[in-house]
């Protein structure tokens, strides 16, 4: 497995009020979701990389991206054709 170290300056974690451990988290949501919005990566790889559940994941993506349907998540999660999420753009 591939690990990652990130450097984030302190006066980002002040900023924003975020612990080392949410920070963390943060970073890893956000790369998973940058691979399966992206690069097609599964929504099982990307629950593992962001530290949830594959329910959870679909969840967070549905808050990020609200447009996308449950039916949309659900045909890419069992791998029946389905429109690329990646192409949603936020108004």
């Amino acid at each position: 497995m591939c690990q990652i170290a990130l450097s984030i300056p302190d006066e980002v974690l002040y900023d924003t009020k975020m612990s080392h451990e949410q920070a963390n988290q943060f970073a890893r949501q956000a790369v998973a979701l940058g691979y399966y919005t992206q690069s097609g990566v599964s929504i099982g790889y990307c629950s593992q990389i962001a530290g949830m559940t594959e329910e959870e994941f679909i969840k967070n993506v549905q808050k990020i991206y609200p447009d996308v349907t449950s039916s949309k998540l659900l045909r890419k999660y069992i791998g029946y054709k389905a429109t690329v999420i990646s192409t949603y753009e936020p108004k």
